[in-house]
């Protein structure tokens, strides 16, 4: 059987629909490769991509993709709530199907290694491809944004993977890296006051003694005179969207706000949600295989 890997590239451009879509179309119509899901939010200014599809033809139109955003997003006129520090701001390589983490470690390397030499540009390797513990964390990485990463660059401890050793002028710096699924999980309070957000941000990511898998921050939402809690989940299993979800509602009482509602960007996992079920319908000795969809696929 084929291998599947998933790729979620997030592309520093959430405004200019018209060059989303030109990066969007080198992963449309490419044999091998599935453009499942994509969005992009004005207030971030940034564009998550999700697409899935055999390792060398996601490896090929990952490489093209870059090339692109390198010639049409400048990060010297980037603004936006969301932190960055390059014009393909992370890769993340999943592996979906008869593939291990370490295949598509493998690969995040290749696509690295490539483009580099293709485009003249830097790369850092996070997560389980990281190749120093201080360089797991994207949150660490990333850690000077755009404006600071040639600074931070000089230094030993953040020289690039592959590349040259400084930020391309315009296009900046991308992690690449093999990681499990994550869920991309945003909660919206009803106030404009951002440092509500990002008091409670605090409180429940694991930099700052919150939940293990949780990274957070506080983001303002100008379009919506709102801000949100705006995280990623990296292990489901371990540290649930429930509990997360509740924990800000508590947090919320302290400071007299309101959850408004919430959302997810991109993909999620089947099973991160039933899990979500279980607890608000207090089901009891429920499994996967209840799930009609869930017991098709396996057919």
């Amino acid at each position: 059987m084929n291998k599947i890997v998933e790729c979620v590239p997030n592309f520093s451009e959430g405004r200019d629909l018209q060059k989303v879509e030109k990066i969007l179309d080198t992963f449309r119509g490419k044999k091998g490769v599935k453009l499942l899901d994509y969005s992009s939010d004005e207030d971030h200014n940034r564009s998550v991509v999700t697409l899935m599809g055999e390792p060398e033809a996601v490896k090929k139109s990952v490489i093209e993709a870059i090339g692109l955003a390198i010639e049409l997003i400048d990060m010297t006129k980037h603004e936006g709530q969301h932190p960055r520090m390059g014009c393909v701001d992370v890769i993340p390589f999943i592996p979906i199907k008869n593939m291990t983490i370490k295949e598509a470690d493998e690969l995040a390397k290749e696509v690295a290694k490539e483009a580099s030499e293709l485009y003249d540009y830097p790369f850092f390797l996070y997560e389980k491809s990281a190749t120093a513990p201080h360089r797991e964390n994207l949150a660490k990485i990333r850690k000077g944004q755009f404006e600071g990463m040639a600074k931070k660059m000089e230094g030993d401890e953040f020289k690039p993977d592959f590349g040259p050793n400084t930020i391309h002028p315009t296009g900046g710096v991308t992690a690449i890296g093999a990681r499990m699924p994550l869920v991309a999980f945003n909660i919206k309070l009803d106030t404009d006051n951002l440092e509500i957000a990002v008091k409670i941000g605090k409180q429940i990511r694991h930099l700052s003694g919150g939940f293990r898998y949780c990274k957070a921050m506080g983001v303002e939402l100008e379009e919506r005179g709102i801000v949100e809690v705006s995280m990623n989940l990296t292990d489901f299993s371990k540290t649930s969207i429930y509990r997360v979800f509740e924990t800000v509602k508590m947090e919320c009482k302290r400071y007299g706000v309101n959850v408004l509602g919430s959302e997810i960007v991109g993909l999620v996992p089947m099973e991160a949600l039933t899990d979500c079920a279980q607890y608000y319908l207090g089901l009891e000795n429920f499994s996967m295989n209840q799930v009609l969809e869930s017991r098709l696929l396996s057919e």
